[in-house]
């Protein structure tokens, strides 16, 4: 089990790579055998069939002589034997030319059954070269006290042109392996095309889309149409709902406001005045959350200015914030990003900050990964079974914060969740080591 778990982490990852890998292990399979038959057949039967009857005709040339002589034939009896079979036979080489042990070139697969069989089928044999010349056989062998040189030309031992058939054979595979890719790649793109659209739409954004492929392809491709069409037709809804709910609370909440302001200065009308500006801050808060991105079009932001203007708007307020940047003053990047929505995520975090803590630190650290927005805080915080919950819409819990400081609407971590998840990112609550307090990261990938 082991074996297969580290064979999977070397496996492709995409759908075209674990396609190609169903196409291209039968091709190796078939070529394998193919070749494995070509080699025992063409190279070892051929070549050892047709080597047998070489040694023969060598074993001849080299047999004593008619007169029932037991002395060794000479040289000119030797060569009008061998002139007929095309065999040269030279005698009295030189020391420093004899062949002293076989040679034969790493890759040669015929010269190996060659030297197999000419050793078996012929007495005495020195050595045998097949390097020195390449279309030739030379065979260095013993005879009455001295050593003859054979020399025969290579393709009456061994088939002419051995490789073309392999090669022929190479070059099938690998015209049907392009053809299988030309295939794949047009049958997986249009999955690849649909898994795009869906990520792009995961983070607000739409890219022109039509399925086509496969019927299975296009099946997927029609449903998630409808899907979007649905998701996005009850977002409208709701923010058209809570758009008119809004439109219909802002007169009556003007009238109280104008009334209020003509009734003087009277300690309880200034709380009523306080509470009417709060229900517009709830009331505002409702439509955002309903609202989220919706219409929005992703733009390219460039991180360091962005988050720059942001603090100063803040301090404007103020509000003091300590930023930092994790890379100093290099060069800033920039990210695609919906840009009043992360200003509104980034400023709900900031906000929460200053309304349950006294000191608060803003750090920016970008990789290739992405972008991380961190805020922290010397607040109560907020203990880590409830942070889940924390990000849940309308969900408060200020009994683990400071409740001087108002109840608040319960969507301002959630805000600030649906914005991170509609840019393929995430909200991450924890505890600040540094401040002791909330620990916040927004995360927005590049």
């Amino acid at each position: 089990m082991k074996i297969f778990a580290v064979i999977k982490d070397y496996l492709p990852k995409s759908l075209f790579g674990r396609s190609l890998l169903i196409v291209v292990i039968p091709i190796l399979a078939v070529q394998s055998v193919v070749t494995y038959i070509f080699v025992d057949r063409l190279y070892g039967d051929v070549t050892i069939a047709k080597t047998t009857d070489l040694a023969r005709e060598v074993n001849y040339v080299l047999e004593p002589s008619d007169t029932g002589e037991a002395s060794a034939p000479s040289l000119a009896q030797l060569r009008s034997r061998a002139a007929p079979l095309q065999i040269r036979v030279n005698t009295q080489l030189p020391t420093g030319l004899r062949i002293n042990e076989d040679r034969i070139g790493f890759i040669d697969i015929s010269g190996r059954y060659l030297i197999a069989t000419l050793r078996q089928e012929i007495d005495q044999i020195v050595g045998i070269d097949l390097l020195s010349q390449e279309d030739r056989i030379l065979i260095d062998l013993r005879r009455a006290g001295q050593i003859w040189r054979i020399n025969i030309r290579r393709d009456r031992a061994t088939a002419s042109n051995p490789h073309q058939l392999l090669v022929a054979s190479t070059l099938a595979a690998l015209l049907f392996l392009g053809l299988a890719i030309i295939f794949l790649k047009n049958q997986v793109k249009p999955i690849t095309l649909l898994a795009r659209s869906a990520e792009a739409f995961g983070k607000g954004r739409k890219i022109p889309f039509a399925p086509r492929g496969a019927a299975e392809v296009r099946r997927a491709g029609h449903a998630f149409i409808s899907m979007q069409s649905r998701i996005e037709r009850q977002i409208d809804q709701r923010t058209q709902m809570l758009s008119g709910v809004s439109h219909d609370l802002r007169t009556p909440l003007t009238r109280m406001k104008l009334s209020l302001s003509m009734l003087g200065d009277d300690p309880q009308i200034q709380e009523l005045q306080g509470d009417v500006v709060e229900m517009e801050h709830i009331m505002e808060e409702f439509l955002a959350f309903a609202r989220g991105d919706s219409g929005e079009d992703t733009v390219a932001v460039n991180v360091k200015p962005f988050i720059k203007s942001l603090i100063r708007d803040r301090k404007r307020l103020g509000h003091e914030v300590d930023l930092h940047f994790a890379q100093g003053d290099q060069e800033s990047p920039e990210i695609m990003a919906k840009h009043q929505s992360l200003r509104r995520a980034i400023n709900n975090l900031l906000a929460n900050a200053q309304r349950y803590a006294q000191a608060c630190r803003a750090t920016v650290s970008i990789d290739s990964d992405g972008v991380r927005f961190v805020v922290e805080d010397d607040g109560p915080g907020i203990p880590k079974a409830s942070r889940e919950d924390a990000l849940q819409p309308f969900e408060r819990l200020d009994a683990a914060r400071n409740q001087n400081q108002g109840t608040g609407t319960g969507l301002g971590l959630a805000i600030v969740a649906d914005v991170a998840r509609s840019h393929g990112g995430q909200l991450t609550l924890g505890h600040s080591d540094a401040l002791g307090g909330l620990r916040a990261q927004l995360f927005i990938p590049r």
